[in-house]
């Protein structure tokens, strides 16, 4: 006789805890997919690395033991014989006492107006872009939102804007504000190419930004939201900065990572051709203007190599990361 072997049915519970789906923020979303290409993690960690360089020039270069001020005129440091002020071969390249070398003529040290040059261009860059982003998105909001005569008359203005010849205006009225500056508080020190950078780039890069911000606005007043607010009682200036701006944000950030190499670029240039920072102010477009003034660039390259390749690092740097950050806030990509 077989016997047969059965098997009780537990009598436990099977509890599970479900799992609860969270959701990811915009900026949150964005940072997931940049993480996600080597490209956009190189070009963030040089952004960040260029930053630094600009933040520690004070340390870097008391730590190299030189000044960005500081000439080196003596037989000792540039060549008085053959190339008059062309440095002497330890003091061209990169050495123990200069990082980078010196520079021709004044035998300033290349590795510490490299870096406070960095100061300068990024701060000009810096400043000017938020000056545009600001009256872009006050303007374009303002337009989008609420319409009318004001939608009428700022559209023309930035039309006028657009419409303009940035490179020759810039150019012409560069030279007449700081002549303008030299009498206001701004007006002492080196100061007053900086800030004419800044008003001049600030003031003729909004345009752009204010026309895409205005259309996304005209889509987004008519939103759900947006109607709620109203029949709360809700100001239209309360709703445009706490309801409209904040939703045009994403826009408003790939806007200004792309804007920021552009001003780079353009302070470069403005300096390089005369109406910017001038000597002894250092920054990446006065080296490069100083490298060519003399045609110092035909006997001693590097002086022209250092400030142009810092310039190209940084621009393309910049650059990709604004590729990377538009296309992380694309709402078409697909959210994994």
């Amino acid at each position: 006789m077989t016997d047969t072997l059965t098997t009780a049915p537990s009598t436990e519970a099977v509890t599970t805890t479900p799992k609860i789906a969270t959701g990811r923020s915009l900026l949150g979303t964005a940072w997931l997919r940049i993480r996600r290409s080597k490209i956009a993690l190189v070009s963030f960690g040089v952004v960040i690395a260029i930053i630094l360089f600009a933040l520690l020039a004070p340390v870097l270069t008391a730590i190299e033991g030189q000044s960005p001020f500081t000439t080196h005129t003596g037989p000792d440091t540039l060549d008085d014989f053959n190339t008059p002020g062309l440095p002497l071969p330890q003091f061209m390249f990169p050495s123990g006492a200069h990082w980078l070398g010196v520079e021709p003529g004044l035998g300033r040290d290349l590795f510490a107006r490299l870096a406070f040059g960095a100061q300068v261009s990024l701060l000009i860059a810096l400043l000017s872009t938020l000056v545009s982003v600001v009256l872009g998105t006050v303007m374009g909001a303002a337009a989008g939102y609420f319409g009318g005569k004001v939608d009428m008359v700022i559209s023309r203005i930035i039309d006028l804007f657009l419409a303009f010849p940035h490179l020759l205006l810039v150019l012409s009225l560069t030279p007449i504000l700081q002549s303008r500056l030299r009498n206001t508080p701004l007006g002492t020190g080196s100061f007053v190419p900086i800030a004419s950078l800044v008003i001049i780039l600030g003031f003729f890069g909004w345009a752009y930004l204010a026309r895409v911000v205005r259309g996304q606005v005209l889509s987004i007043r008519e939103q759900e939201y947006i109607e709620a607010a109203r029949s709360y009682g809700a100001s239209k200036r309360t709703i445009l900065f706490t309801q409209v701006i904040p939703n045009v944000s994403g826009v408003v950030l790939v806007y200004a990572t792309m804007l920021i190499p552009t001003n780079i670029s353009a302070e470069a240039a403005l300096s390089f051709l005369g109406v910017g920072v001038k000597d002894p102010t250092p920054s990446w477009g006065q080296m490069l203007n100083a490298a060519q003034s003399g045609n110092w660039y035909l006997v001693d390259p590097w002086f022209l190599i250092v400030p142009g390749f810092a310039l190209v690092v940084t621009v393309l740097a910049f650059n990709l990361l604004g590729d990377a950050v538009r296309d992380a806030l694309d709402p078409k990509a697909s959210r994994s």
